[in-house]
């Protein structure tokens, strides 16, 4: 039987994939009615990034299933993944939208007509660094102590 928080990793893994494959035709719709074909930059990045996440989520599960860590710590480390991983996808996909800008760390930060405070998007960054870096190196750790013992 699998953990909760494996079960959680691979469903994302799979939302993940499914939202990188409705980008891929949101993409392939503006590349076909581009003249340079091509698409907007984050709708791009959203394509990418979602099947990125879908293969990072896949490692979590694996991770999250051998570690000696509780469920519940599993799960929150897994869930801390999972709500940046998913953040991101969110703010590419309405970048992409919006077509507000190319480069959303230019300043000034745009997100539509909304100029953002340099420290709102620096938070942010901070944040997912600490919180990506710090628990997917528990999960590691959980992992490498399974199959130390």
């Amino acid at each position: 039987m699998l953990n909760i928080a494996t079960q959680w990793a691979i469903v994302c893994s799979g939302i993940f994939l499914w939202v990188g494959m409705l980008t891929g035709v949101w993409k392939y719709i503006q590349i076909s009615k581009s003249e340079r074909a091509r698409a907007h930059y984050y709708v791009d990045i959203a394509h990418r990034s979602s099947l990125l996440y879908a293969a990072a989520c896949l490692i979590l599960a694996a991770l999250s299933q051998f570690s000696v860590l509780s469920d519940a710590m599993a799960l929150l480390c897994v869930l801390c993944n999972i709500f940046f991983f998913s953040s991101a996808v969110l703010l590419y996909i309405v970048h992409g939208f919006l077509q507000d800008t190319s480069n959303q760390y230019k300043q000034p930060h745009r997100l539509g007509t909304w100029i953002l405070p340099a420290w709102c998007l620096r938070l942010a960054m901070y944040a997912l660094i600490i919180v990506e870096l710090g628990a997917t190196a528990i999960l590691l750790l959980g992992t490498i102590l399974c199959f130390l013992t």
